[in-house]
């Protein structure tokens, strides 16, 4: 019984057209009456029988097909509380298309009636259809009236005068209940200047933002331009954030092309806004089509990284998606949000490390993942400075012991997360990074080279029973995996980046604090880095360092003000910033690719591939070797061996107490 009630419910727009159509075949049979009672001085007794007996006969039958008529002319669907130019001319061509016909069926087929009839019922039908049509747009006019004597609404500032600025012009004026007041509108096109939109004057473009601010008192600021691209939204953007107002924004064109365009689909500015960089633009279809069927593994799977890799592999089918995290709660997380989400998905969610290379072997000899997200490292600089041979542990053994156990059992493709900061690195944490780098283009270089036999099996226990060294062999022998590298900046809203840590100290009063007035990062969003790795799986061929061409990099100081006055708050005056000094080990500005490197371009004008550095691979892994050692023996002097085998790495002094600003620049 309740399914029938809901199966025949009615939607609003449904109950809107029925009433719409109950009044057209009501106004319609008084339009021609009125002309007729208007024709012989309002007496109904003077009309002649000749006259009444056609409109008797004919007026309800036309009514109905004017209801067949007006239809297709879109007058029972439209948002007649945003009708405007468009619509008054639907309802005008078609009531003239209907009145014509009235005129010619009655007389065919009926009588010839009195000329005033034709003209004066004609006009009646027009004016009564325009009434109640438009009678919402004439009430939100005296809304507006009325609520520009309010002195308690806010004042806000239009930004666009096209159409979705127009269209939220009309919600605004259409909503009684907003508190919302828009008194000028900003466009960059001179043809509108100095003109108005429904009584709101079009002052000027962008250069006159802050001097309409100050002289329209405004408050708030709606930016209403859905096609503006990242750069002209962040140079608008950048000059309304000099002002002390609110800003709010349309979600993008998607939103505007499917008609939700209104007050309430406006969303707060975000710091990625201010960025001016488009979004990096992949072909999903091809990398999920790569995907699609594999068995995948993700290691760091329950990070901000590994989590955004778990959660779009999910989503395209894969044959059995595996997840590794050292850190229950975080796998846990993404373990019922991905179960949830997809029942049928075949998962696995698995605690480990990836330094334990037996456990890394059990996991591979059993699942047997055809794909390898490598995301788990340790990544914050200060951190890592204050524990150098943990990071030496986790990252590049960890790195090695990862791709080894890939190798030996036949995984297909090997993709590593790494970093800018791998580019001549002034930290440990950096260069550890390109320590993995290293790795994973020594392991390529051999397995093309046939000679996967020769790289060294790490481990600090006994992890292969020797009677297996002859069947390891013969793995070895078939390894066909290709390794490849992702190279990051700055990831916005990933887990120990600046954003949240500016939050936090916005949220207790301040002060934000930055190293350096001076200090540049590239940034990027967390869709965008799991795009470019998974991009990486397909155009990867083998050896590969892929390289995100980042826009321009961004002030970390500017970045900490932007954030401010998004939070309502002014820059030095309620949130003051603090400069600490640089971190040991810590550059004013990250590099993409090395001198040595060179680029090379992909399908994607975006993305980059820096060709390999040449080095002694052999010499490189029995290094390695020596210094998992030292890793594990604690020595103080892990730098300089670090330094050593990654001639590139210039580390820049001792560690110091961290502060809550040695966050500012962390990937």
């Amino acid at each position: 019984m309740g399914e029938q009630k809901k199966k025949f419910k009615l939607e609003y727009w449904q109950l809107m057209a029925i009433f719409l159509i109950s009044y057209d075949l009501l106004v319609i049979h008084a339009a021609y009456f009125c002309a007729l009672w208007l024709r012989f001085d309002f007496v109904f007794s003077r009309i002649p029988e000749e006259y009444i007996l056609p409109y008797r006969g004919f007026i309800t039958p036309y009514a109905v097909g004017c209801i067949l008529v007006f239809w297709p002319f879109r007058m029972y669907r439209g948002m007649w509380s945003l009708a405007g130019l468009k619509e008054l001319l639907q309802v005008l061509e078609a009531s003239l298309l209907t009145s014509v016909l009235h005129g010619v069926l009655i007389t065919l087929l009926y009588h010839r009636m009195p000329i005033s009839y034709y003209v004066i019922g004609g006009v009646f039908q027009a004016l009564m259809l325009i009434f109640l049509r438009f009678l919402p747009r004439l009430l939100s006019y005296e809304r507006l009236r009325q609520h520009r004597g309010d002195e308690t609404a806010d004042r806000v500032m239009l930004i666009g005068a096209g159409a979705a600025g127009q269209m939220i012009l009309h919600d605004v004026q259409a909503n009684g209940a907003t508190n919302d007041r828009i008194v000028c509108v900003i466009d960059d096109n001179p043809n509108k200047w100095n003109r108005d939109i429904d009584g709101v004057p079009v002052v000027g473009g962008r250069e006159d933002i802050l001097a309409a601010v100050e002289r329209y008192h405004v408050n708030k600021i709606f930016f209403a331009i859905p096609s503006a691209s990242a750069e002209q939204k962040r140079d608008i953007l950048n000059i309304c954030n000099e002002t002390d107002c609110e800003l709010k924004q349309l979600p993008g064109l998607y939103q505007f092309v499917l008609g939700e365009v209104s007050v309430s689909a406006m969303k707060d500015v975000s710091v990625e806004d201010l960025l001016g960089r488009e979004p990096i633009q992949t072909d999903m279809k091809e990398v999920f089509q790569f995907v699609h069927g594999k068995s995948v593994l993700v290691t760091g799977g329950g990070g901000s990284i590994g989590s955004e890799l778990c959660r779009q592999v999910a989503a395209h089918g894969p044959r059995q998606l595996i997840i590794l995290d050292i850190y229950e709660n975080n796998a846990y997380d993404i373990q019922l949000e991905l179960r949830e989400k997809y029942p049928t998905l075949d998962l696995k969610v698995l605690i480990g490390s990836v330094r334990d290379s037996g456990r890394m072997m059990s996991l591979f000899a059993e699942y047997r993942p055809q794909l390898v997200y490598h995301a788990a490292a340790h990544k914050h600089v200060p951190l890592m400075e204050d524990s150098p041979c943990e990071a030496i542990k986790n990252n590049p053994l960890g790195t090695f012991k990862t791709a080894y156990a890939a190798m030996m059992y036949g995984c297909e493709r090997f993709v590593l997360i790494s970093t800018d900061k791998a580019v001549n690195p002034t930290n440990i944490m950096g260069a550890s990074k390109r320590l993995c780098e290293m790795i994973i283009q020594s392991f390529d270089a051999k397995i093309k080279a046939g000679r996967a036999r020769e790289i060294p099996l790490l481990y600090t226990h006994d992890s292969l029973p020797v009677d297996a060294a002859a069947a390891r062999d013969r793995q070895l022998d078939r390894a066909r995996t290709e390794f490849v590298a992702v190279r990051f900046g700055n990831v916005l809203g990933s887990n120990g980046s600046v954003i949240p840590v500016f939050r936090r100290q916005i949220e207790k009063g301040g002060p934000v604090t930055v190293t350096h007035p001076d200090i540049i990062r590239y940034f990027m969003t967390v869709p965008e880095a799991v795009s470019l790795v998974l991009l990486a799986g397909t155009y990867a061929r083998g050896g590969e360092i892929f390289v995100l061409d980042m826009g321009s990099p961004v002030k970390i100081a500017d970045l900490a003000r932007n954030l401010i006055k998004l939070s309502g708050f002014k820059p030095d005056v309620d949130i003051k910033i603090k400069y600490t000094g640089l971190r040991p080990g810590e550059k004013l500005y990250e590099e993409k690719l090395m001198e040595e490197e060179g680029l090379r371009r992909t399908e994607n004008k975006l993305i980059h591939i820096g060709s390999p550095i040449p080095f002694d691979i052999d010499a490189f892994l029995r290094a390695l070797s020596v210094l998992m050692q030292a890793a594990y023996r604690n020595r103080t002097d892990i730098r300089e061996l670090v330094r050593q085998i990654v001639p590139t790495f210039h580390p820049s002094g001792v560690s110091g107490e961290e502060t809550d600003s040695d966050h500012a620049a962390e990937t």
